[in-house]
């Protein structure tokens, strides 16, 4: 696996400003929004070979916010990809995910549901010309469902799957305890609160990805087996289809 010089032992990433932002595998990294990364914090994930930013958000969410960093051009250097993996207006997902997709409960109603969206999401990984970050909102669950995906691809075991959502959970949690304006519908949660969420949320997303069968899910909707190779490739996996 291709380690890039900003991560830790642990996976996480240490681009300035980024928020819940960790190693997927290879060169494939999930974070919370972009806009909270700093413009030294877009060069040094240039310099570790990020070339396309995949932006999983609806078009409503895509707000700046007065707190966010002045970046100046260093975006220009990026393919940003826009593939937004729901349609926040269909009646079934909104029944099931109000006010948002906030649990892995849901994510194989999501992919029942927008098969199309998520397989959109693997062919712009596979369209990089190098490392890709892949982001939402918190970088907790929409990040977290294609991670889990990615990372069924590339052959990860269930213990790292789940440990990947698990710290996912911790990092936006973290980022709850001193954000302000506080977030509208969440707070941070004590070890006690937060404890029993990470055991039940970590086993949902297993119990998602190894039901789907992310390559066969891929190959119904669209992904060719050569966009699939290159996937593959991006995550450094050496896994035959």
């Amino acid at each position: 696996m291709w380690l890039a010089g900003c991560v830790n032992a642990s996976g996480q990433v240490g681009w300035d400003g980024a928020v819940n932002a960790w190693l997927v595998a290879g060169s494939v990294y999930r974070m919370g929004r972009r806009e909270w990364v700093t413009e030294a914090g877009w060069r040094k994930a240039y310099g570790d070979g990020i070339r396309t930013i995949v932006d999983l958000r609806n078009a409503a969410e895509r707000q700046p916010r007065p707190s966010d960093p002045d970046v100046g051009g260093a975006l220009a250097a990026f393919d940003v990809v826009h593939t937004p993996t729901e349609d926040p207006d269909n009646l079934e997902f909104k029944a099931l995910c109000d006010p948002y997709l906030n649990d892995p409960a849901h994510y194989a109603a999501n992919a029942r549901l927008f098969p199309d969206r998520l397989a959109a999401v693997f062919k712009a990984v596979a369209a990089s010309s190098g490392g890709v970050v892949i982001h939402c909102s918190a970088g907790r669950d929409r990040s977290g469902m294609i991670a889990a995906m990615l990372q069924d691809l590339a052959g990860a075991g269930d213990s790292e799957i789940v440990a990947s959502y698990q710290a996912a959970m911790r990092g936006i949690n973290e980022r709850h305890r001193t954000m302000w304006p506080p977030h509208p519908h969440e707070r941070y949660l004590d070890e006690d609160t937060l404890a029993p969420l990470l055991e039940t949320r970590g086993a949902r997303v297993l119990g998602f990805v190894r039901q789907l069968n992310t390559r066969e899910f891929l190959l119904r909707n669209g992904v060719t087996e050569p966009e699939l190779e290159q996937v593959l490739a991006v995550l450094g996996a050496r896994v035959a289809l």
